[in-house]
């Protein structure tokens, strides 16, 4: 007969619904998203791969023109990236909104964290622990008892060797029968933490101030100009978001000399520039006295506020240029764009004063002219040892009057009827200085009187530039800090055996890795070892010991008449006072009881 068993089916059990967060609930969840350390550093990195783009096209404010062509010559997917705002990194709106959540990250992140740090401060340092032989590093001591050193002053005595040694001392029941002494040092560490994302913020700031308030402008200056910051006197201007032309500074720069020296001794190198020196004269506004100074590459000269850098040279033939009536249409130095070797420079002549027609030139300028046996020139060196101009020459309708911008170095000839030229009968014109040549059908003249240089000079006014630089060196400061300054804890108990010797026991902890906590302990036995004048050998824990729980029960048993510690093992006096002088480590689960 079978037994018959009733189970008892249990009922199952309800789905758990979840409370619904509400609208201020995940905004309290999306804040704290948004402030914790693992999205800053996130947020940073994709920073970073977000300013990549800006490397490998080219960007709209740095040169318009390049863009322009850049999307001629890439037309299936040029207008595609320029939607995508690819051409304006560093002020697109996905840009800026990484840039933004970053910024707010930060703050969200720094300041509690540092009204935490400030309280942890102002606190105590924790209590002592019941069995400090848990902790990573301890150890114990005895005072023997002829020394007369009670309990109560040898945690005095170890108060003020620890203070000395910078911790953070508080003692505890220092008349009981078992005083104990909690320190903690290493707040340095956390605020070095919170100086370097604070340092992140300002660095933050501080570009950000740059480019809104900041601007950007080139200048080509031939010997004798003199530049006057103001918007007219730049060839080129990237003013900031928020740029007012009220904080352009009135300086000049006038351009006296420039000096280029050549090597003229290695083989390999033979005719390369090798230092620049412009010889200049500043003013910082109109009514200061004139400063002669020398701008050399890579030391600009700082005037009202802005940086002014070196960064081209080259040559400007001096040339004049009549119509046909014989009246001058054009004269002075013309900038000579470099384009090859020794300095050979394309040459664009515009003219569009002449009468009736207006005339044009293209051609090239060589400072050292040498003609191969086929009849072509090329420059051999540098210097300027026997310059020459060869130019065509054109007329026609120049298309400025209609007020379209032109780039001053190319000259378009699809709309302009040639004069000279090496194809046509006239030939191309070849000048020397001094030499003039009358263009055919009585349209005028042009003359080569000489050759100035030339340099072109960039200015920067970026006001957060030097707060960018403070605060990233505290960035660096604050980072060393929190990586070589160590949070530790020391706890040290003492207490008087029955036979009348005073057992010490101290334990030290360290918050996170610190490889360097087991040196701080054997310091700290050394210190106080030496206060109270005990054995070298004992102070260096050269003799045998016993296990870590017998040395932990007997420093236990110091302050008990039965001599029975917690553990419920008994000390015995006649044990040898070296037993007390090892030093152990806890294992990774006492840690975790700590």
């Amino acid at each position: 007969m079978s037994e018959r068993v009733n189970v008892k089916k249990k009922s199952p059990k309800p789905d758990v619904v979840l409370p619904s967060l509400g609208p201020l609930g995940m905004l309290r969840w999306a804040w704290t998203q948004l402030t914790s350390m693992r999205t800053a550093l996130f947020l940073l990195l994709l920073l970073a791969v977000a300013a990549v783009p800006g490397s490998l096209f080219p960007q709209r404010p740095a040169n318009p023109a390049i863009v322009t062509q850049y999307i001629k010559d890439h037309p299936d997917y040029g207008k595609i990236l320029d939607s995508l705002q690819l051409y304006d990194v560093y002020s697109s709106a996905w840009f800026s909104a990484i840039y933004i959540l970053l910024f707010v990250s930060l703050i969200g992140c720094v300041i509690p964290r540092a009204i935490a740090h400030y309280k942890a401060m102002r606190s105590q340092p924790p209590r002592t622990p019941a069995r400090l032989s848990r902790l990573p590093e301890y150890g114990t001591l005895v005072i023997p008892a002829d020394a007369g050193i009670p309990a109560s002053e040898a945690i005095t005595n170890a108060a003020e060797l620890l203070k000395k040694r910078g911790y953070r001392v508080d003692v505890r029941d220092r008349d009981g029968a078992r005083p104990s002494l909690g320190a903690e040092r290493g707040f340095l560490k956390e605020v070095g933490n919170l100086v370097f994302h604070t340092a992140l913020i300002g660095v933050l700031v501080s570009v950000a101030a740059g480019g809104l308030y900041g601007y950007s402008g080139q200048r080509i200056l031939v010997e004798g100009d003199t530049f006057v910051n103001t918007l007219v006197g730049y060839d080129q201007f990237t003013p900031g978001t928020n740029f007012q032309s009220s904080q352009l500074q009135p300086y000049s720069v006038q351009l006296d000399k420039f000096n280029i020296t050549f090597d003229r001794e290695s083989k390999g190198k033979f005719g390369q520039p090798i230092d620049f020196k412009a010889e200049v004269t500043t003013k910082e506004n109109p009514d200061a006295p004139a400063k002669k100074e020398v701008l050399k590459v890579n030391d600009p000269l700082s005037l009202g506020g802005t940086s002014v850098y070196l960064t081209g040279n080259g040559y400007a033939p001096v040339v004049t240029v009549r119509d046909g009536a014989g009246n001058i249409a054009m004269q002075g130095p013309v900038v000579a764009k470099l384009q090859g070797e020794n300095y050979y420079s394309s040459v664009v002549i515009k003219v569009p004063d002449a009468k009736p027609e207006q005339l044009a030139f293209a051609g090239f300028f060589l400072p050292t002219a040498f003609i191969t046996d086929k009849g072509v020139s090329f420059s051999g060196d540098p210097e300027l040892i026997n310059p020459q101009l060869t130019l065509n020459s054109y007329f026609g309708d120049l298309g400025l009057d209609a007020g379209s911008p032109q780039n001053v170095f190319e000259l378009d000839v699809k709309k302009l009827t040639p004069l000279n030229a090496r194809n046509l009968d006239t030939k191309g014109i070849v000048l020397a200085p001094g030499g003039s040549y009358t263009l055919p059908n009585g349209k005028g003249s042009i003359s080569f009187d000489g050759v100035k240089r030339y340099i072109g000079v960039d200015i920067h006014h970026n006001p957060g530039q030097l707060y960018a630089l403070i605060f990233a060196l505290l960035a660096v400061a604050g980072l060393v800090t929190s990586l070589y300054v160590n949070r530790r804890r020391v706890w040290v108990r003492t207490g008087t055996h029955e036979d009348g010797r005073t057992m010490v026991e101290y334990g030290l902890l360290a918050r996170g890795e610190d490889h360097r906590l087991a040196g701080e302990a054997a310091a700290i036995r050394q210190l106080l070892s030496g206060e109270w004048l005990l054995d070298e050998d004992a102070a260096s824990g050269s003799q045998p010991a016993p296990s870590r729980t017998a040395d932990n029960d007997r420093a236990d048993s110091a302050g008990t008449a039965t001599g029975s510690t917690a553990d419920g093992a008994h000390a015995t006096p006649e044990q040898p006072e070296e037993d007390f002088i090892q030093s152990t480590a806890g294992s990774s689960k006492s840690k975790k009881d700590q």
